[in-house]
């Protein structure tokens, strides 16, 4: 049988468990956005970078689960000096499975935000 502390602390053990193993994949997912917002806006300081130059950059950074929503801004600069930027959009739900949705922590309708601004060379 089982005891009345088992019974009572183990909801809750599942529920700390359940939120580190989606904070640890929101996390990553977060990390891996920041690097392809960087990667693309290098690219995008480049003289003769295109948009489709820079998505491109974008889709070679992100993992293939990432890309299924991904929403790319560019903002490329007319001269050498000028301002160029470039952000990334990503539906959490597709960085992570929404495991605490039962709880009331729902992932739909949240984003995952990246926004890199740079000098056009």
């Amino acid at each position: 049988m089982l005891s009345m502390e088992l019974v009572l602390t183990l909801p809750i053990l599942l529920v700390l468990l359940l939120g580190l193993f989606e904070f640890t994949m929101l996390f990553y997912s977060r990390g891996l956005v920041v690097e392809a917002s960087r990667a693309a806006a290098r690219k995008a300081s480049l003289p003769g970078a295109t948009d489709e130059d820079i998505k491109a950059e974008v889709r070679r950074v992100l993992s293939p689960s990432l890309q299924a929503g991904v929403q790319i801004g560019v903002d490329l600069g007319d001269r050498s000096g000028d301002l160029v930027a470039v952000s990334i959009e990503v539906p959490m739900s597709s960085a992570s499975p929404d495991l605490l949705w039962p709880i009331g922590v729902g992932l739909n309708g949240r984003n995952l935000y990246s926004e890199t601004r740079m000098i056009r060379e």
